[in-house]
């Protein structure tokens, strides 16, 4: 048996393909959108991709499935639990077999088990794997998706905070504790191979090793160890990060369909006039992913600053608008790598690039990075904005600072004209948070450096 998995570290999302060696077969399991390394990857190891699968209509990223389907002509094994509004809507004229639980299905001499363990979505569906082709008579490994994590499980609220499906938070929690139990029979020798690591917005504590095994998480995972179904509900629902605006999308285009990405190339704004238009244009963004120490001395009236870094789809998915054409400066060697991550959660109206060089013609803003002598010398006379989340506020925060997440900054209600001082936790999401409101017409404002805490620390 062949077996690799691939990390998405924007989207801390593990994709997995196995293959059997003797028959040349191979299968993804939660794939990418764009799935041209593994591709690659099988081709490299004599292996014909002819499966497709994933474990539920995922929230976060949009699912490679279809896009396989259209590119390779793949089979795929989807799920066909839960109720009406969870089943997939794109089939048609596909080759799909649809699955419940109990549902069994082998890529060359490797088996495949179909497990439904709802709780983070109705549909959630597991797959245990046996290697037949190996020799082997019982069971090597489940692959839990969003269900088991390496220390924690998914979260069950993301129905109801994200796709606004009411009074679902508890019910899933509820199928989250029966779904546990059926877990802990499994036999401890068997590897957990999760959909997430840690970064992941689908769990709370999410660790960073790749895999686990089913022993060591009954050990350590405190969802195992709760016996008490409404302590286990209460502790699962509680401190759930925000679960990003982008999210309701995803759960949309994977159930009815994501559009086929086509090979496409983007024109390069060349002059000034040109840029300048495109900042007074309605319903377009512009996107700037140079590091934040260059953009703010250099900011481009009316752009938004996300780094393009770990954290870049992230922020994406919280501030830019699905109804928005983007425009992006970026340097000419990270546009793929940007146009890839933006259509991981599709981000697809990709509208123009900038040379961050042309910035050198056009009339330009800026904001200021504070020390913290700085900033508490001004404090008294400016409104004090905390724009981590919720459960970091909770746990401590200035006393003169106003809560506004910085995800949702672009709402923000204040007269312009405000002098504003902005923090995060360290200085990076600050820095966002400054663009942001630059973009939205306030002209003074101001971020610390190092954040919450230096601040703290000083």
């Amino acid at each position: 048996m062949y077996f690799r998995s691939f990390f998405d570290e924007k989207l801390a999302q593990y994709s997995y393909l196995i293959g059997c060696q003797r028959t040349g077969e191979a299968i993804i399991i939660d794939p990418a959108r764009n799935s041209k390394d593994v591709i690659q990857a099988a081709k490299k190891e004599g292996l014909t991709i002819s499966a497709a699968t994933e474990t539920h209509i995922h929230a976060d990223f949009v699912s490679g499935s279809r896009q396989l389907a259209h590119d390779l002509g793949v089979k795929l094994y989807l799920s066909d639990e839960g109720d009406e509004d969870w089943k997939y809507q794109y089939t048609k004229d596909l080759d799909v077999e649809l699955l419940n639980d109990g549902s069994k299905f082998s890529i060359g001499n490797i088996d495949f088990e179909v497990l439904h363990t709802p709780g983070h979505t109705p549909e959630s569906i597991s797959f245990v794997l046996t290697d037949r082709g190996g020799g082997a008579a019982n069971p090597m490994g489940i692959f839990t998706g969003d269900f088991v994590f390496v220390g924690d499980i998914g979260r069950p609220d993301l129905l109801e905070k994200a796709a606004g499906v009411a009074d679902t938070a508890e019910k899933g929690a509820r199928q989250m504790f029966q779904s546990i139990q059926r877990f802990k029979q499994l036999p401890d020798y068997m590897m957990v191979w999760p959909g997430h690591g840690a970064g992941s917005a689908c769990g709370k504590s999410l660790g960073a090793v790749p895999s686990t095994t089913v022993g060591y998480e009954k050990q350590f995972n405190w969802a195992m160890k709760e016996a008490n179904e409404e302590a286990f509900v209460e502790e699962l629902l509680k401190d759930q990060p925000e679960a990003p605006v982008y999210f309701a999308e995803m759960k949309k285009v994977n159930k009815v369909g994501p559009d086929i990405v086509e090979e496409q190339s983007f024109p390069t704004i060349q002059s000034k006039e040109d840029l300048v238009k495109e900042t007074k244009q309605d319903q377009v963004f512009i996107l700037d992913t140079r590091p934040a120490n260059l953009v703010e001395k250099t900011l481009l009236p009316g752009a938004i600053n996300i780094p393009y870094n770990k954290a870049f789809t992230n922020w994406a998915g919280w501030l830019v608008k699905y109804d928005e054409q983007i425009v992006i400066i970026a340097e000419e060697e990270q546009r793929e790598g940007i146009i890839n991550a933006l259509q991981s959660i599709h981000l697809d109206k990709i509208k123009a690039f900038v040379n961050p060089s042309l910035l050198n013609e056009v009339d330009l803003t800026t904001y200021e990075t504070l020390s913290v002598d700085e900033f508490k010398q001004l404090m008294p006379n400016s409104y004090v904005m905390d724009v981590r989340n919720d459960t970091e506020w909770n746990e401590g925060h200035i006393d003169e600072a106003h809560h506004h997440f910085l995800g949702k900054l672009r709402d923000i209600d204040l007269p312009k004209d405000t002098p504003v001082l902005m923090h995060c936790q360290g200085g990076a999401r600050s820095a966002i948070g400054a663009s942001v409101l630059k973009s939205q017409g306030f002209e003074n404002v101001k971020h610390l450096a190092g954040g919450y805490a230096a601040y703290k620390k000083a």
